[in-house]
């Protein structure tokens, strides 16, 4: 590899060992590795700063990484690619042998800095027929400071006729899934098309009107107009979706936060259509108001099928969410997560961030390297593409979240999710996996846009059932592909 080439938060998962260390080089030079003699690690960051004696897991991950889609078609930005950089947002543009994820080169490119269209692009390549297919992207941010959002185009004649994806708007606040540095891998899949231009078009529903004859591809970045962004493009691939497996997909549908109102108003309603959740805990309230007992938790999980998984041990680390805390306190909280889980029968590997949130700790720590040491997955708020099978990223993956049927309290409202073109429609029709990510069940009118009601809740579980749409908790979503 090159002096300084990086594995990636994408290859995370194969990377860990038993004992649930990194046997390699992660992101920015970051490693993790374990002492056998003294039973702890440290996460050394190359730069100036580590933290040392983590505690080992107790209970390492034994889920194995979903298995990897090979390519049918392959673009690794080798010396001899036939794809230029462009768009009057671009500054510059060479191949980058010194920091890359693949081969020995990725292609680099620096953006203006004036908020205009840079792209790298290819046009007047042999038809591709991308019917049962979705799109692999593998790149990196240099510093995400002055991103704006990235998309990308698949189309013909020069991209006269294209379809397109906006698959990031980056946040000033908050958690985003690009995060500078990092390689991301990104799946690019028909549900998620956002625009459409000259013969192509969507219908009401979010069906594409084309699926083959596809020439042209440009993946486009645009900063904030107030400075450069460097980006370093690996790959782009053609893999095989799961329409095989999954012809009208699969959802699975979440709570976070152990509400009683889930035993008590969402259980009643799911087992009437046989559809089990999964339940992100937080140990610290149970048996507490107003949130679940034990009892109720091994009931879901023992009559009704239900997954009961990790969302914090400490309802002090909740509430703090884990950006805000030290990478030994945010190791020790999923270590003694994992412990108190186990301990009580919930056997789930699976885990949600609270707050969505996988940033880096205040020390330095990116929160989802630690998250892998102890959990097979881990879950976030982040939307803005469907997620898929297998997971480009198991532990950030993707859910929809705010879904209410209250007037005027924001989130995403029940009608959209489950109107024409919709995520239901998109999911049915594309073999994908939609993550629902749901909080307080009530009987009446929601007030706030992490409730919904009991007449909504049916309402989303009928129209799940009249599509015909698989739901699986998470934990059994993942075992179709490890």
């Amino acid at each position: 590899m090159g002096r300084r080439s990086a594995l990636g938060l994408m290859g995370l998962g194969g990377l860990l060992t038993a004992g649930g260390a990194a046997a390699g080089v992660v992101g920015k030079d970051l490693i993790l590795p374990a002492s056998a003699e003294s039973g702890s690690g440290a996460v050394d960051l190359g730069v100036g700063g580590s933290v040392k004696d983590l505690t080992a897991p107790t209970y390492a991950p034994t889920g194995r990484r979903p298995r990897y889609r090979r390519a049918t078609w392959t673009e690794q930005f080798q010396e001899g690619h036939e794809w230029s950089a462009g768009g009057e947002g671009t500054a510059s543009s060479d191949s980058d042998g010194e920091t890359f994820t693949r081969g020995d080169r990725s292609y680099r490119v620096t953006t203006r800095g004036d908020g205009v269209q840079s792209f790298v692009r290819r046009t007047g390549m042999e038809s591709m027929d991308l019917k049962g297919k979705m799109l692999r992207l593998v790149f990196q941010v240099e510093d995400a400071t002055h991103l704006e959002r990235m998309e990308f185009y698949l189309g013909s004649r020069k991209l006269t006729n294209h379809f397109s994806w906006t698959f990031h708007y980056h946040a000033a606040k908050g958690t985003n899934y690009v995060q500078s540095g990092d390689w991301v891998t990104v799946h690019l899949q028909w549900a998620n098309v956002t625009g459409a231009s000259g013969k192509y078009d969507l219908s009401s529903r979010g069906e594409p009107s084309d699926r083959s004859g596809f020439t042209d591809m440009s993946f486009a970045v645009y900063d904030d107009g107030k400075g450069p962004v460097t980006y370093r493009l690996q790959a782009v691939e053609v893999v095989p979706d799961t329409t095989d497996v999954f012809p009208k997909g699969v959802v699975s549908i979440t709570f976070d936060d152990s509400h009683r109102s889930v035993h008590d108003f969402a259980r009643p309603v799911m087992d009437r259509y046989g559809m089990p959740g999964t339940l992100y805990n937080i140990a610290d309230a149970i048996d507490t108001e107003p949130f679940m007992r034990i009892g109720q938790m091994r009931s879901l999980q023992d009559s009704s099928g239900w997954e009961m998984a990790g969302h914090a041990y400490s309802l002090k680390a909740h509430e703090a969410s884990y950006p805000k805390l030290s990478a030994k306190e945010v190791d020790d909280d999923f270590r003694k997560l994992r412990e108190w889980l186990v301990a009580r029968g919930f056997t789930s590997e699976h885990f949600a961030y609270p707050h969505g949130a996988f940033g880096k700790t205040r020390d330095g720590v990116p929160v989802d390297l630690l998250a892998a040491r102890h959990f097979t997955t881990a879950r976030s708020i982040i939307s803005e593409t469907t997620e898929s099978f297998a997971p480009a990223m198991p532990h950030r993956l993707k859910a929809l979240t705010g879904i209410n049927d209250g007037k005027e309290i924001g989130g995403e409202t029940l009608a959209d999710a489950i109107g024409a073109g919709g995520a239901l429609d998109r999911c049915a029709r594309s073999g994908d996996w939609l993550i629902l990510c749901l909080h307080r069940i009530v009987e009446g009118v929601p007030t706030e846009n992490t409730e919904l009601s009991t007449k909504g809740l049916d309402r989303l579980m009928r129209e799940i059932d009249k599509r015909g749409i698989e739901v699986l908790t998470v934990q059994e979503a993942m075992a179709h592909y490890t």
